[in-house]
């Protein structure tokens, strides 16, 4: 305790003492303040480097204190040791940081947790949008894709979409075990203020997105899946494919390499489980009764304000899945991407709503509610640069888009029960390409148009590759859709034994 005392006093001296040398000590002088504290103190790269086994904690902090103050009032670095300059940086990161860093790791947690609720969203609007006699089906899916999603991508997923060495240059990774103790990196020793956060605050925040590429996947395929088959593939696409794709942009990859800017995910997230959705219902075939001789028949969905819970659900887990992102507590920048995801999110139910009632004449609520959607996906690659102008610029188109996607998709045969493809895979696209169009970002933003068309096309192309070789084989091998019996009957009794809702026999 005497010792800590005599320490802290010390240290109030310094602080006090060393800013009123500095300014009254011409400059040629002003390098030599340093040296004795560094001699007296023996500080050597050893015990500045925490890594190693001499690190001394307390030399750090005096002669750190020290130094740091010294640059503080007008001492330049060309007059420093690597071994000062390393002690004052340590202290700046350690004290002068510390609430930045708290509040950063917290808000990032915070933007998990919201990516979270995404996946109640998901099965919400999924469950309102479907036949009730599958509900059961679906919120199971659901279920089971957040629990293995969030395994898998830590047993693989996580450090092969961050690798440490790329085993195929810029294109692959194998991936690890995510390990450590709580105290790891619990400063800003893992990404600065840049990547202001903990390794682990870094994967539960990843692993949240992880799990949403199968769950856009859930709803394309529903009503009529096998459900074992529907799991084995979810497994391989979250724990496999996504950190492939994943690792090109955000891994330091060979997309992030050529200037490719997906801020949140249009195309990492969206887009890949877009056209992986694409993929396996090509394979599966449209629901049955679907789409007859006399034209298409429309198969309606058993809850809209369950759907409406679920599109708001999503809205309100955006904020997160956009704000966290950021991955600081950066202010400025948090709040500005928080208001282009709320534009464009506003604008896009607006511009379906118009769209889908001059072409269907009559106002859609299924159409809004994913026009809302995918005005957020449009703004998603961009949230961090596109200015107020280009939000709702995004945002409108992506609400137009999305009732020519879905009107377009029908006419092909192609059996999407929730829009997942129209929403999800189309827009996302779209959201990519407009980071490239450079009036509808802030000035010195954006990115190359040629650029963000060969990521987004990369990214699409590996997810429909991926899931329709997956999927055929999962045909061959054990059958991926039920048959006509079951399908008449609903996969909650076919496939779980129970109904969604407690009903009197025959009334199901």
């Amino acid at each position: 305790m005497r010792t800590r005392n005599v320490t802290t006093l010390f240290r109030k001296f310094l602080s006090v003492l060393l800013p009123a040398l500095v300014i009254l000590t011409p400059a040629a002088l002003r390098a030599e303040l340093i040296d004795p504290a560094a001699e007296q103190y023996a500080v050597t790269s050893e015990m500045l480097d925490p890594e190693h086994a001499g690190y001394d904690e307390g030399a750090v902090d005096l002669v750190g204190a020290a130094i740091y103050k010294y640059m503080q009032f007008g001492g330049g670095r060309s007059a420093l040791t690597e071994e000062q300059i390393t002690a004052a940086e340590g202290y700046y990161d350690r004290y002068e940081q510390a609430p930045f860093f708290t509040v950063s790791n917290l808000w990032i947690l915070l933007c998990a947790f919201l990516v979270f609720i995404m996946h109640l969203g998901f099965a919400s609007l999924e469950s309102g949008l479907t036949q009730r006699k599958n509900t059961v089906n679906i919120l199971f899916k659901n279920a089971y894709i957040i629990c293995i999603g969030i395994l898998l991508y830590a047993l693989w997923g996580f450090n092969a979409m961050y690798p440490g060495d790329w085993t195929i240059n810029n294109l692959f990774a194998f991936g690890a075990p995510i390990g450590g103790t709580p105290a790891d990196n619990a400063d800003l020793s893992y990404g600065g203020t840049g990547l202001c956060q903990t390794g682990w605050a870094d994967f539960i925040f990843q692993a949240m997105f992880a799990a949403t590429a199968a769950t856009i996947v859930s709803g394309a395929v529903a009503e009529r899946v096998k459900l074992p088959a529907f799991m084995v593939f979810a497994a391989l696409l979250v724990g496999f494919a996504y950190p492939i794709t994943g690792g090109w942009k955000w891994g330091g990859g060979i997309l992030d390499a050529n200037g490719f800017h997906d801020f949140a995910g249009s195309s990492v997230v969206h887009a890949f489980g877009g056209f992986a959705a694409l993929a396996c219902v090509l394979v599966l075939g449209p629901r049955r009764g679907k789409f007859t001789p006399g034209g298409i028949k429309p198969i309606l969905g058993s809850n809209l304000p369950l759907a409406t819970i679920g599109a708001f659900l999503l809205w309100f887990g955006w904020f997160g899945f956009n704000g966290g992102s950021v991955l600081s507590a950066d202010p400025g920048l948090i709040a500005y991407v928080i208001v282009t995801t709320s534009i464009a999110g506003a604008c896009g139910g607006l511009a379906s709503m118009f769209t889908a009632w001059a072409a269907l004449r009559k106002p859609d609520l299924s159409m809004a509610l994913n026009g809302i959607l995918a005005g957020l996906v449009g703004i998603t690659a961009g949230a961090d640069q596109m200015s107020i102008l280009g939000a709702i610029i995004a945002g409108s188109v992506a609400g137009v888009l999305v009732v020519f996607a879905v009107i377009t998709f029908d006419r092909l045969k192609i059996d999407d029960p929730v829009g997942a493809i129209s929403v999800h895979g189309i827009c996302g696209i779209w959201g990519t390409l407009a980071v490239g169009i450079p009036f509808l970002t802030m000035p010195g933003a954006g990115a190359p148009f040629h650029i963000q068309l060969l990521g987004t096309l990369s990214i699409s192309i590996f997810a429909f590759a991926f899931s329709f070789v997956v999927f055929f084989a999962l045909k061959l091998l054990m059958g991926v859709r039920v048959d006509e019996q079951e399908e008449v009957e609903g996969l909650d009794v076919a496939e779980h034994g129970v109904p969604a809702y407690g009903v009197e026999e025959g009334s199901y």
